[in-house]
């Protein structure tokens, strides 16, 4: 998908239409009139929710370009382009909705939804190609190197905090995913800065 500017803004075009359906969802519910089938999350959440989930999605990006400065690794990051980056911002809205939106246990109690969020949070990390690499025209085969562990394992940790986000009931009383947007958001934009200072991001699409 890297590589196919027609897909990506196809997907980024997608994206944008569910995300207007999702704030016309939002809109309702701030106005008193809620959408009986609304989807997932979309209820207000307070600023401060939002600036404390994209903070510490900061810091756990912060964390792991440090651990691939300090285990030698940053050499071995993957390039993108700038269409890919901006895909990737809109990917973290597609991703919320489907991860901490659709794919939650609730109703069952702490240990099963937190069982769920460490299920779903598993799931989301192998999706993510860093133990695997399947190209146009080459076969599926794994990549088990200390970077595509290293990569997982910041990923899963992230949809841990994600999740968290959305479930810490004192910061987000209602359950809403705009703290988990704001984070995967932020998160995603901090990666795309950082690798635009290490030389990683190459042309426009």
């Amino acid at each position: 998908m890297n590589d196919n500017p027609l897909l990506l803004l196809a997907v980024f075009a997608a994206g944008l239409y569910v995300a207007g359906l999702w704030w016309g969802d939002l809109r309702a519910a701030r106005s008193g009139r809620p959408n009986a089938q609304a989807l997932p999350g979309a209820v207000p959440a307070t600023a401060r929710a939002c600036v404390v989930a994209a903070a510490g999605a900061v810091a756990i990006t912060l964390l792991e370009t440090w651990g691939e400065i300090r285990l030698g690794l940053s050499a071995e990051q993957s390039k993108m382009t700038a269409l890919f980056g901006a895909y990737t911002l809109m990917a973290a809205f597609i991703e919320e909705l489907v991860f901490r939106g659709f794919i939650v246990v609730q109703g069952r109690g702490a240990a099963a939804k937190w069982a769920g969020a460490l299920g779903a949070s598993s799931l989301f990390a192998a999706l993510h190609p860093f133990l695997w690499s399947w190209n146009q025209g080459a076969p599926f085969h794994l990549t088990l190197t200390a970077k595509g562990w290293f990569s997982t394992g910041a990923v899963f940790a992230s949809s841990l905090w994600f999740y968290a986000m959305r479930f810490t009931v004192r910061l987000n009383p209602q359950a809403s995913l705009l703290p988990c947007f704001a984070a995967h958001g932020a998160k995603n934009l901090a990666v795309i800065t950082i690798k635009a200072a290490q030389g990683f991001v190459t042309g426009v699409w």
